[in-house]
């Protein structure tokens, strides 16, 4: 079948009304009418091919959340009318050690992106969620247990969420830990909330003095500007955790200074440019740690829905029509949103 969409049909060309195939729903397949799909960074850099091997027609959309029409005849977990999401991944190998340990993020034999990924559909490569609905294995759709009033602001938790989640998660963020976050964007802003919800002690760093009292409106126990030495000083050798959101390439060592013994700092965003290489001799003498995190496996991504849901925790968002996903585009590279543009997939009908 043919559904309605919005996609770049070439690196230099804008988004544009598209009509795109979508396969019948196999027998372990979930048909999803699509309500909501959030807008990611990553969408701008992959139709516009500043990462490389785009494949066009390229309709991005990665944060989906939606409604099932159709389940295939070996689907036990999801029935019609029931809500879900679908996140960056639709597939995996599903027999490496990663994907037999509940990773599949980090399968083995790649997993498979929500658009851009390879597939035996046609025209070989997937379409993401800038469309009308969405075919997609059943183990690799989400229950959504959020009220209806919510189901936008739930679309970034399926990128921008699980992406703070999991590293929180796997370094234990919890009470009594002193947890830094670093950028207060669309993945820093739900690092802040969901730090918060977890108990932890929550400083937020910011470039901008202006972004003081947005922080600690999302959580923040407490505000650093990190151009000001004094305040950087003044956490010297306190932090047991810090998740760096930032994507721009910067000095690591003003922040892994501020780590204690045996703490890490994790970063999530991928640089343009090279950061520069840290000081060895502040991981060495204080056995600190610079590690990196990639979204997370389904079960993980499951588990995150769910404590959101039971936190009350969404993303702070600005709806958007389709029609103006170039403006949003724009004044996204300009962090000019609090803090995530979702579509109002309703718009395409237009």
């Amino acid at each position: 079948m043919t559904v309605k969409a919005f996609g770049a049909p070439a690196a230099d060309r804008p988004l544009e009304p598209l009509d795109i195939p979508r396969r019948e729903a196999g027998p372990h397949d979930v048909a999803i009418d699509i309500a909501y799909c959030g807008v990611c960074h990553s969408d701008l850099h992959q139709v516009r091919s500043e990462w490389d091997g785009t494949i066009y027609p390229c309709v991005p959309g990665h944060e989906i959340v939606g409604h099932v029409t159709s389940v295939g005849s070996d689907v036990t977990k999801f029935k019609v009318g029931d809500v879900v999401g679908v996140g960056c991944m639709v597939d995996s190998c599903q027999h490496c050690a990663s994907c037999d340990e509940g990773l599949e993020q980090y399968c083995e034999n790649g997993f498979v992106g929500t658009y851009n990924g390879k597939t035996d559909d046609a025209p070989g490569h997937t379409f993401g969620g800038y469309s009308q609905s969405i075919v997609v294995n059943d183990k690799f759709v989400l229950k959504v247990t959020h009220p209806q009033d919510q189901l936008a602001a739930v679309a970034p938790l399926l990128c921008a969420g699980i992406t703070t989640y999991s590293p929180l998660r796997h370094w234990n963020v919890g009470p009594g830990k002193k947890v830094g976050i670093v950028g207060i964007g669309g993945l820093g802003h739900m690092g802040v909330k969901l730090a918060h919800a977890m108990g932890a002690h929550v400083v937020a760093f910011t470039t901008s003095e202006s972004k003081r009292e947005d922080a600690k409106a999302l959580g923040a126990d407490e505000v650093i500007v990190s151009r000001n030495e004094d305040e950087m000083a003044a956490h010297a050798n306190s932090f047991d955790f810090i998740l760096n959101t930032v994507a721009a390439s910067h000095n690591l060592d003003a922040f892994t200074m501020l780590l204690k013994r045996d703490g890490t700092m994790t970063l999530v965003g991928v640089p343009e440019h090279p950061h520069p290489s840290p000081n060895i001799g502040a991981l060495i003498f204080k056995r600190r740690a610079i590690a990196g995190s990639l979204i997370g496996g389904i079960a993980e991504t499951q588990e995150m829905l769910d404590f959101c849901a039971e936190k009350g925790v969404v993303a702070d968002i600005e709806m958007i029509r389709i029609q103006d996903i170039e403006t949003a585009y724009e004044r996204m590279q300009r962090s000019d949103v609090k803090y995530r543009f979702v579509i109002d997939n309703a718009t395409l009908d237009a």
